[in-house]
């Protein structure tokens, strides 16, 4: 690896995946190996899906190149960490034509090892279920495995008091030759990057979400002043479950999913997770954002899971479909059935005044106003919340309740890791703690002529290496200290080997 690199080993899953091999256990990696996957794309809204104007829709191709990595932490306030990420890759062509690749991302709840325990059986059972399944469309497939290992979960907590209403969310997102789908318990989220912008595609079962649904507060009221930890769904303390399950989506080559916990949502924006998604390789945008999460104070478990997919391989012919126009799903019928109504009763209360029938002309005519101003307020109450704001901005936008934000990569951002790399270099070398200078100098150098270059993207990728070399040391001293407050030995200095 030349000088600069990330490191020869990160605990980071990576892989470019190919169909003929098989995946090897995504445990420790080399952080330079490249294995195969898919990956897909789409926006829903809440009442409206949006598919992209006068474009065809590119169906998912086996043959089709998708890197992928993954990373799990444990922060800066757990002791133990309760989330769990899956990824299964299938081998042969015939099993990807019937269920197609699974990302899963689950956070489990509940004191000492529960929540541990319940990610850990969500993730076990539902490829499990999922690939064992035959017969099912893969939306259908997916949701009955969730519902299973909801199943397998619940009767786990029943056997034990210690154990009872443990749970866990889930995330799982299916690339498959109808295209993306995903199936969602909970408050961790799927994220869409495509082009300039970041798309949530799960809705947050928790309850600002569900008071964001109703439509009676403004984002800013609800963000600002309810709990964000109160989640309304998770898999485990009930027998049954609702399971939401979107798509599927179609497949653009370029597209990136993003499967993260509420770890990550927790300390970092929408606009910063799609710049770093977008602008790095996948296994250096989830140690970037794990450090990001992890500085900002590292409350909660971190999970990420990247899905890139690439472009078709040369020669491979493209599966088009027609374009769609934007399909509303919401009642649009009813709403025009009463409009009919509506434009009769004030019709005939026109013409029965003209035929001085003055009574029923009246009452026709004020009967049509006020059920006209009925119905005007109940559309106004059920509008979706939108919050106005310039679509090439870093603010998110609310569309009621699936976000949307900007995935370019602005000066803030990059200005906002030159100073954290700065600061903790800093508080470093005043604490005295050890770390891999030679190292760090030479990719902080890099980092600083691509900046004075103005090549941004490069800049990015190495101010974000530098900080993960000082990341590196933090995590060592941390983990003495813990070692001292434990077992009461005096912690050594960290050592790090300096090449």
């Amino acid at each position: 690896m030349e000088d600069g690199g990330w490191p020869d080993e990160v605990d980071v899953s990576i892989a470019i995946l190919h169909p003929p091999f098989s995946l090897p256990h995504p445990k420790r990696l080399p952080a330079n190996l490249v294995f195969p996957a898919a990956r897909n794309s789409g926006y829903d809204g809440w009442r409206t899906r949006f598919r992209l104007a006068g474009a065809t829709s590119c169906l998912m191709r086996w043959e089709q190149q998708v890197q992928y990595a993954s990373i799990s932490d444990i922060g800066f306030r757990r002791r133990m960490n309760q989330d769990v990420s899956a990824v299964r890759i299938c081998a042969e062509q015939d099993e990807w034509q019937t269920h197609g690749h699974l990302f899963l991302v689950a956070d489990g709840m509940g004191g000492h090892a529960v929540g541990e325990l319940a990610s850990k059986i969500a993730a076990d059972t539902i490829p499990h279920a999922y690939y064992k399944s035959r017969g099912r469309e893969p939306a259908a497939a997916l949701r009955q495995s969730i519902e299973l290992a909801n199943a397998a979960i619940h009767e786990r907590g029943m056997l034990n008091r210690e154990f009872e209403r443990m749970g866990t969310t889930c995330s799982a997102l299916v690339l498959s030759p109808q295209g993306a789908i995903i199936g969602h318990v909970g408050d961790s989220r799927v994220y869409r990057i495509r082009g300039e912008r970041i798309e949530q595609l799960t809705f947050d079962h928790s309850l600002q979400w569900e008071l964001l649904r109703r439509g009676h507060l403004t984002p800013e009221e609800i963000f600002l002043h309810e709990p964000r930890n109160v989640i309304t769904r998770s898999l485990g303390p009930q027998a049954n479950v609702q399971v939401d399950v979107e798509g599927p989506y179609p497949v653009w080559p370029g597209d990136i999913y993003l499967l993260c916990s509420d770890g990550l949502t927790g300390h970092v924006a929408d606009a910063e997770i799609g710049s770093i998604g977008r602008e790095l390789p996948p296994g250096e945008a989830c140690r970037l954002l794990v450090n990001l999460a992890n500085l900002r104070g590292g409350s909660d478990n971190i999970t990420i899971v990247i899905v890139q997919v690439g472009e078709l391989p040369t020669g491979a012919a493209r599966v088009e479909t027609a374009p769609q126009e934007p399909q509303a799903r919401g009642h649009g019928w009813l709403w025009l059935a009463a409009l009919w109504v509506l434009a009769g009763m004030f019709v005939g209360g026109v013409s029965s005044l003209l035929l001085k029938r003055y009574l029923l002309g009246a009452s026709l005519v004020s009967a049509t106003l006020l059920v006209a101003a009925l119905l005007a307020l109940v559309r106004w109450k059920t509008r979706p919340l939108v919050r106005r704001s310039d679509p090439g901005g870093d603010d998110t936008v609310v569309w009621s309740p699936y976000r949307t934000a900007s995935a370019r990569l602005g000066r803030k951002l990059l200005s906002h890791v030159v100073s954290l790399e700065s600061d903790l270099q800093r508080t470093i070398n005043d604490e005295g703690w050890e770390f891999d200078r030679t190292k760090h100098a030479s990719v902080w150098r890099e980092a600083k002529l691509a900046l004075e270059a103005g090549r941004h993207q490069e800049a990015l990728r190495c101010y974000a290496h530098a900080l993960d070399v000082l990341m590196q040391a933090v995590q060592l001293q941390r983990r003495h200290m813990t070692q001292q407050t434990r077992w009461g030995r005096a912690p050594q200095s960290p050592t790090v080997q300096r090449g």
